[in-house]
């Protein structure tokens, strides 16, 4: 992140420190000093990782819906999504095998809580609340973060970061109309607020991964996390009941008639693979809370492919909601700014 003229703009990320003496310049045989350079690119690149794997994890549901009204369960859908994944990763396990001697809670918390867990909770909710309900509850994610990093990390949190999470809810809240599903059932809520909080251990394992003295490649993370995850929702899902030959016929998306592959590849190679690589490698260069704030546009995301593929009619509050999350995840990325 950007360094900030603003002394109350602390990130999250740059814990305070002491006033230090000047140093003396470097002689002409050191050369220059890297750091500054690396922080100043860092922010981008974390920024526009960050806006691919809201644009990857925003398409899913939108490839997933074909599926399911072709006669595959949502659960499976989930299974098909994340252990299609975990198969195309299976060589970057391998050729990062030693995660798992180095860091091994780690990789499991991922899996359990990034991947199974986030999917377990939020179909569980949907299956008795409304959806744009469980999607704003879920969303609730940013805010639970800067939260745990404030109060259980005791880490500075910047303003422009809880105001831009604050003004992403509010969005996210017109984007899903929640005014239009007021009626549901306590489980349904506790659900949805675990999906909330196992998104908060997706942003937060990410970035422990890189700390510690035996930091670990995200690349490792999403790849052992998504195995992992697989593991365990096979064991919930009973993949092996579900009748896969759908896949080898014709969906339809809008009206059109398309092989059941496509969207199916595209759920598992965009929506889950590049989602989780580009989402996992933002979070170290950002602060946990400053992505978690910019992934809120995956929401904004869905409903505009909802719209484009699906046919699925756009309202003025949900435009008006997407410019809202638009700006929060502006105000947020920009904490270095002053």
């Amino acid at each position: 992140m950007h360094s900030s003229s603003d002394p109350s703009a602390v990130p999250v990320d740059a814990p305070s420190a002491p006033t230090l003496a000047p140093s003396p310049s470097p002689s002409p045989s050191s050369g220059p000093a890297p750091a500054p350079a690396v922080r100043h690119r860092a922010a981008p690149l974390g920024l526009v990782l960050a806006l691919v794997s809201a644009v990857a994890f925003g398409g899913s549901g939108t490839a997933a819906k074909p599926l399911i009204e072709a006669g595959l369960s949502p659960a499976h859908t989930v299974w098909l999504r994340v252990a299609g994944a975990a198969l195309v990763l299976l060589p970057v396990a391998w050729r990062h095998r030693d995660a798992v001697r180095r860091r091994p809670g780690l990789l499991l918390g991922f899996g359990l809580l990034a991947v199974a867990g986030v999917q377990a909770c939020y179909f569980a909710a949907i299956s008795r609340i409304p959806v744009g309900v469980a999607l704003l509850i879920e969303y609730l994610g940013p805010p639970l973060l800067l939260a745990y990093v404030r109060l259980v990390q005791r880490r500075p949190v910047s303003r422009r970061a809880t105001v831009g999470a604050g003004v992403a809810v509010a969005g996210l809240a017109c984007v899903v109309e929640v005014w239009n599903g007021l009626s549901f059932d306590a489980l349904g809520v506790l659900f949805a607020l675990g999906a909330a909080c196992c998104q908060v251990g997706y942003f937060v394992l990410a970035d422990a991964g890189r700390r510690g003295e035996r930091p670990v490649d995200p690349l490792a993370v999403s790849a052992y996390g998504l195995l992992i995850g697989a593991v365990l929702l096979t064991a919930s899902t009973r993949p092996w009941e579900a009748d896969w030959s759908l896949l080898g016929r014709s969906v339809t998306m809008n009206g059109h008639q398309l092989p059941a592959l496509v969207p199916a590849l595209w759920m598992v190679l965009v929506a889950t693979v590049l989602a989780y690589l580009t989402g996992v490698v933002a979070v170290q260069h950002l602060s946990p809370p400053v992505a978690g704030v910019v992934a809120n546009l995956e929401a904004v995301i869905a409903t505009v492919l909802a719209w484009v593929l699906l046919g699925e009619h756009l309202g003025a509050p949900q435009l008006v909601g997407g410019a809202l999350v638009l700006a929060g995840a502006f105000a947020a990325q920009s904490t270095g700014r002053g």
